[in-house]
């Protein structure tokens, strides 16, 4: 009987044993954040002509602020420009500049049909939008034209000059490749419809060019918030034993609760020293720990993730648990009591954004 109740023991410990090891991990959940972004971009531009396809290629450039309202919708003002080209099949081919101003709706169709999901590596958007486009420069264009006159006595009279101002009606696609959760690389294809004679030539329909652009998309603020949710812990039953002979029960000893305190000392942004009446928390903490010289104190500092990024958050949260235990230390407290650790802004102790800038320090 007795090797049977060991090894009944034996069994339960390992079935104690399987079950601690198949303790959940922390669940993370992740948040869309609206936020600002930024676009850089440059590459090629094809304006629709009769000439080669090569001597219609030009150089262009874009530059765009907007706002991502969520997963799906966002809104930027987009400014592009550098050159285009045309010609005419006997003549010259010639150039002239120009510079649009507009605004796009982008759509995110991965997102729209697929769902947010933080760490997509490839996101498409939809661009439909509008722009004004100011043409300048096309001096080529009139001398081109001056030479046409003279021989042919030609009257052109969608040869323009000086400046010109058109409305554009654009869309296309934009490509983004995640780098981080605020840097994607970015390649974007559009295409822009304005009324006849941009070109200098009359061909009774829109005239049309087309950007092939490559750049970098850059977040200006955080784009997911990631709250981790400790799972509960799990309960484990303890083995069974032998039921031991009973013997006389000692008179209980009175148990004596050990004396603890907690202290929460928050800060002002990029702030790393108590200060005021946070001060005051830290020295009722010391006046504590020398009253009860037995206790121990475990201290914990944190980051707001609202904030800044992961790297200067952890060098804040750092520096506010270095100057707590540099500050117990320096009253007298013994360093072996003291136990100081750092948590950047991977949790986040308060649903307040503001209030997880803070310290907090256990004593028992």
């Amino acid at each position: 009987m007795k090797r049977l109740s060991y090894l009944i023991a034996a069994l339960f410990t390992f079935a104690a044993f399987s079950t601690a090891s198949a303790q959940e991990e922390p669940k993370v959940i992740s948040e869309f954040q609206p936020h600002w972004f930024l676009q850089l971009q440059g590459g090629a531009a094809y304006t629709l002509g009769e000439a080669k396809f090569m001597d219609l290629v030009s150089p262009t450039a874009q530059l765009a602020v907007g706002y991502q309202f969520n997963p799906v919708l966002g809104l930027r003002l987009q400014g592009s420009g550098w050159e285009s080209k045309g010609g005419w099949v006997s003549y010259d081919n010639y150039k002239w500049n120009y510079v649009s101003a507009g605004l796009d709706l982008k759509v995110n169709l991965i997102n729209l049909f697929g769902g947010w999901k933080p760490k997509r590596v490839f996101n498409m958007n939809l661009i439909v939008g509008g722009a004004a486009n100011i043409g300048f420069g096309n001096d080529e264009a009139n001398t081109i034209y001056q030479a046409i006159k003279a021989n042919d006595n030609y009257e052109l009279e969608y040869i323009w000059d000086g400046t010109k101002v058109r409305p554009v009606g654009r869309f296309g696609l934009d490509f983004d490749f995640r780098c981080s959760d605020r840097v994607s690389i970015n390649l974007e294809g559009n295409a822009n419809i304005l009324t006849d004679k941009y070109n200098s030539k009359k061909a009774e329909n829109p005239d049309w060019y087309f950007n092939a652009l490559l750049g970098v998309k850059i977040a200006l603020g955080p784009t997911v918030k990631y709250t981790v949710i400790e799972p509960e812990p799990v309960i484990i039953e303890p083995a069974p034993k032998p039921e031991p002979k009973p013997e006389p029960k000692p008179e209980p000893k009175p148990i004596v609760k050990k004396p603890e305190m907690k202290t929460e000392i928050f800060y002002p942004i990029r702030e790393v020293v108590a200060t005021g009446s946070e001060a005051a928390k830290l020295q009722n903490l010391i006046s504590f720990l020398k009253e009860n010289p037995d206790t121990k104190v475990d201290v914990k500092s944190y980051a707001d993730a609202g904030t800044g990024n992961a790297k200067i958050n952890q060098m804040y949260a750092q520096k506010r648990a270095d100057n707590v235990k540099k500050a117990l230390i320096e009253a007298g407290i013994d360093e072996s009591r003291i136990t100081a650790q750092s948590f950047g802004d991977t949790v986040q102790p308060y649903s307040e954004n503001d209030k997880n800038r803070v310290s907090i320090a256990i004593a028992k």
